[in-house]
């Protein structure tokens, strides 16, 4: 299911969605309640059910933001077709890298999938959205590199761009248990040595 379109929202509202996406993205859904959003902003719960009735509610705002956030920048990454099929690549890492940048913090799908099952259906919904437009996002990119001779596959497009996305979602996983940046640092490295399939100096 495609995410609704985001609308205009109150302050309140957009800083409770940001604590809200930091809380899944560093404990993960079920991890937290209203009284924890409620006593961090130093407002009432009434304020948050005024705004979001339910936590599916809460959670369904908080990833239609998150994917509407990316998908912009990844239709304008794509439109720019004076960049290199490397450069949007690079591009679209960076998000990964911030995140791997902070102590605990992940994609916010990627947090979401771990509790997958536990999750409101229309919340998974949105995961699944996230995860397979990227894929094809990566699969297009890949294509589009192959095409201007940029990139050499291993593999079909749509199979190295899941290896890629499951890399980069995987590692961040593992970067915040080691607290070791070199992990997600390492798997960007070869993947782009592999792309552009050069052999290591």
């Amino acid at each position: 299911m495609a995410p609704t379109a985001p609308k205009q929202r109150s302050e309140t509202a957009e800083q409770i969605l940001d604590l809200a996406e930091t809380l899944i993205q560093t404990r993960g859904y079920s991890a937290f309640s209203y009284q924890d959003i409620a006593d961090s902003l130093g407002i009432r719960k009434a304020s948050i059910h005024y705004h979001f009735p339910s936590k599916t509610d809460l959670g369904v705002a908080v990833v239609d933001r998150y994917i509407a956030r990316f998908g912009e920048a990844l239709s304008a990454i794509a439109d720019d077709q004076s960049q290199s099929s490397m450069t949007m690549l690079d591009f679209y890492v960076q998000p990964y890298l911030q995140f791997a940048s902070t102590p605990d913090r992940v994609c916010l799908s990627g947090a979401l999938a771990g509790e997958m099952m536990a999750l409101p259906p229309m919340v998974r919904e949105r995961v699944d959205h996230f995860f397979k437009t990227h894929q094809v996002w990566l699969t297009e990119i890949l294509k589009r590199g192959v095409t201007r001779g940029e990139f050499a596959l291993a593999a079909p497009a749509s199979k190295v761009a899941r290896f890629i996305f499951g890399a980069l979602q995987g590692a961040l996983l593992v970067k915040r248990t080691t607290n070791d940046l070199s992990q997600i640092n390492d798997v960007i490295a070869v993947m782009k040595l592999q792309l552009a399939a050069r052999s290591p100096v």
